[in-house]
């Protein structure tokens, strides 16, 4: 394993248990997800936005420049954070730090779930993981960026 590597994986694991909500209803749904379309338009970010509890969709939104194939990755990454309990991005650095890949080595149907940055796992203070927010349309970094520079915002809201 390369020191990058297992920097990349301690950086995501550290974001993920910095992004732990107090809570999470209707109302941060909206709030997150009209903050995401902000920032993306602000950056004319051509990306699809979901935001899911559980199985509901709460939110979703799709920019000028995004298409279907954006809902399609939206569904796949969602995918892996369901099963994983973590975020896309994390997961696949997990595989790329054992010198693999997700495709590779997962033994899921790729046309169904995609180890790359932009879905993020939901989590509640004593409740854990209740669901997902997900971006896609720019590269899977700036995907992943995108939607944790979103929940930093939501969770340390300006004063």
């Amino acid at each position: 394993m390369s020191a990058d590597a297992v920097s990349e994986v301690e950086a995501l694991e550290a974001q993920e248990r910095n992004l732990i909500l107090p809570r999470f209803t209707y109302e941060d749904a909206w709030t997150l997800g009209t903050l995401l379309v902000r920032l993306a338009r602000e950056r004319r970010a051509p990306v699809a936005i979901d935001i899911r509890r559980g199985a509901q969709q709460l939110f979703h939104c799709a920019l000028p420049g995004s298409s279907a194939d954006n809902d399609a990755w939206i569904d796949r990454k969602r995918r892996v954070v369901e099963r994983y309990g973590e975020s896309s991005f994390l997961v696949g650095a997990r595989f790329r730090a054992k010198g693999t890949t997700f495709e590779d080595s997962s033994r899921l149907d790729p046309d169904r779930y995609a180890a790359h940055g932009g879905s993020f796992p939901i989590a509640v203070e004593g409740a854990g993981v209740i669901g997902s927010v997900t971006v896609s349309g720019l590269p899977q970094a700036e995907d992943h960026a995108l939607v944790v520079e979103a929940l930093e915002r939501l969770h340390r809201p300006a004063s």
